[in-house]
């Protein structure tokens, strides 16, 4: 099976504005102490983009994890890390809910959602179309709006009546 290439990334355009407040209430707490004023921009930016790389980097880290495997084609080793963050954001779903502020993340998407997906994907690209199935069909059963799983799913549905029709 041919190695996917490319992942989508939509954005919550919404989420900009908790962010722009976490960062606009960085910047000014250093204005407090620190002058001359345009430092504290300075400061305020850097802060909070170690601030979100920290946050992604440890409560997501298994998802991160997870596409990294997924693009270098361990699938094996990427169904165990969404798993992990599956079961991560199940258990503490307010992280999930609240992802905008803490996680700062800015994904239409959220990991649970992710998660699901990604395993499917990648029961597919091992060949076990079954679980790949299951997987989308949880997905839509939790997110009935998404695109990825009702287009895998109609794909494979397409696939099979075709391969059906090849054998028949």
């Amino acid at each position: 099976m041919q190695q996917a290439k490319t992942f989508i990334r939509k954005t919550a355009w919404i989420s900009i504005f908790p962010q722009l407040t976490v960062m606009g209430t960085l910047m000014f707490v250093f204005s407090l102490f620190i002058r001359p004023i345009y430092i504290d921009v300075i400061l305020g930016s850097a802060t909070y983009l170690v601030l979100s790389m920290v946050l992604e980097r440890g409560i997501a880290h298994n998802h991160r994890k997870g596409i990294l495997l997924t693009k270098m084609g361990n699938y094996t080793q990427a169904i165990e890390e969404y798993k992990k963050s599956y079961d991560l954001f199940c258990k503490h779903s307010w992280i999930d809910k609240y992802r905008y502020i803490t996680l700062l993340s800015s994904s239409r998407y959220s990991y649970t959602e992710m998660a699901l997906v990604n395993l499917a994907f990648c029961y597919l690209h091992c060949e076990n179309v079954e679980l790949a199935k299951q997987y989308y069909q949880k997905t839509l059963k939790l997110f009935p709006d998404n695109e990825m799983a009702i287009n895998a799913l109609n794909a494979i549905k397409s696939f099979e009546s075709k391969t059906d029709n090849l054998t028949t």
